[in-house]
């Protein structure tokens, strides 16, 4: 049954270690309960970053034809731990001419807000840490504190390199916040509310109990979906879009002057903005907590969000793997020239699916506007004739 024993396991939980404080001033319960969702939240998210960091490396190992960390424990399962150990005792350096206070103060101002985006987000049937009716704009305002924390990263380090890595990274940051923010308000236009919850709750249901009511499924959702996505790589600094990190170029970005613990937080954060931007992508086109198949509801909701959210995050190690880093000119382009016109299309293809009642009519008309601006600007921005047939004169 959806909603047993199980599927409301970790919220009937809360509910009698909260019975433990009958009788106490309202105040400290609301305190207890807040306490209790942060350290859930908390304890799953750091757990699934100790797991991510050894899959990661497992996952790529595989696609590269290697076998990956395999010396510590069992097929290498304590490597996490050992990572751990090795950055909580590496000495922590700090340039004698750095900002000591900012130096210090960016690895948390990067961390605080990644960790505050993991809140809003739906994880199964009334398991919201912290349901507000503006959860979508609370994710994106706490998010676009990260590109203050790596200016403060940059500048602090008093070094060139950090500098220049903070600039490239803010730079990509902001371009791509804002075809990231345009492909959600599709979805927040169709259902009306800020409310991931609310959200979730728009895309229950089946068509002939086979077809889910997930937005991905429209000709608009699986287009904002796709620059949602591609956005969220660039948030997290992942492949192909870490040209901030670009070792090969400059050294480590602006986390060049950072060492043990404060270099880990740096880390983590990454981690967390991936799981943050994947657990969103999850709730707003994926369809949250709901099963793919009627048939399958039986299964506990936060099971489902988790397998979602982690085929999203094995896509994130696979695109690693796979694609080569884009030169930062091309990155820039690509959000201006392509995504921000795209996300903008979805809007339009949204309304007139909307104003079409949601029926074929309306699929085949929100599909159309998608096809033509793809292929219009494919045709605009064709790169191949720009670019002269290169001759190699000493290659066999």
């Amino acid at each position: 049954m959806s909603g047993g024993f199980l599927d409301q396991i970790f919220v009937s939980t809360k509910h009698w270690l909260l019975s433990l404080l009958v009788g106490a001033p309202e105040w400290m319960t609301q305190i207890a309960s807040s306490l209790l969702s942060i350290s859930a939240t908390l304890g799953v998210f750091l757990a699934l970053f100790a797991l991510m960091s050894l899959l990661e490396r497992k996952i790529l190992a595989r696609i590269q034809n290697r076998l990956g960390p395999n010396r510590v424990g069992p097929f290498g399962l304590f490597q996490p731990v050992a990572d751990g150990i090795k950055m909580l005792i590496k000495e922590d350096i700090v340039p004698a001419r750095a900002d000591k206070v900012v130096h210090f103060l960016a690895p948390i101002m990067v961390a605080a807000p990644t960790i505050l985006a993991l809140g809003v987000i739906p994880y199964g049937r009334n398991m919201t840490p912290f349901a507000i009716d503006g959860g979508i704009l609370f994710f994106f305002a706490v998010g676009s504190a990260t590109e203050l924390a790596v200016f403060m990263a940059g500048w602090g380090s008093n070094n060139k390199f950090s500098m220049l890595g903070a600039m490239r990274a803010i730079a990509q940051m902001v371009s791509y916040e804002l075809p990231l923010i345009v492909s959600v308000l599709p979805v927040v236009m169709i259902v009306g509310s800020l409310s991931p919850d609310a959200i979730v709750d728009a895309q229950s249901g089946y068509s002939l109990n086979v077809i889910p009511h997930w937005f991905v499924t429209t000709p608009w959702g699986a287009a904002s979906f796709l620059l949602f996505f591609i956005a969220g790589l660039v948030e997290s600094n992942r492949t192909p879009f870490d040209v901030p990190e670009g070792e090969s170029e400059i050294v480590a970005g602006h986390m060049t002057e950072y060492s043990g613990f404060k270099y880990a937080t740096f880390f983590l954060a990454e981690y967390f903005g991936m799981f943050a931007i994947s657990g969103l992508a999850v709730t707003l086109f994926l369809g949250g907590w709901h099963a793919p198949f009627a048939f399958l509801q039986f299964i506990p909701s936060w099971i489902w969000f988790f397998a979602k959210l982690g085929v999203l995050l094995f896509v994130f190690i696979w695109i690693r793997g796979t694609l080569p880093r884009m030169r930062v000119d091309h990155v820039m382009n690509f959000a201006w020239k392509f995504m921000l016109p795209m996300a903008f299309a979805c809007v339009i293809a949204a309304a007139v699916w909307h104003y079409q009642a949601r029926h074929l009519a309306g699929w085949l008309w929100s599909a159309a506007i998608v096809a033509v601006v793809y292929f219009t600007l494919s045709r605009l921005l064709e790169t191949r004739k720009r670019f002269a047939p290169r001759t190699y004169r000493f290659a066999e």
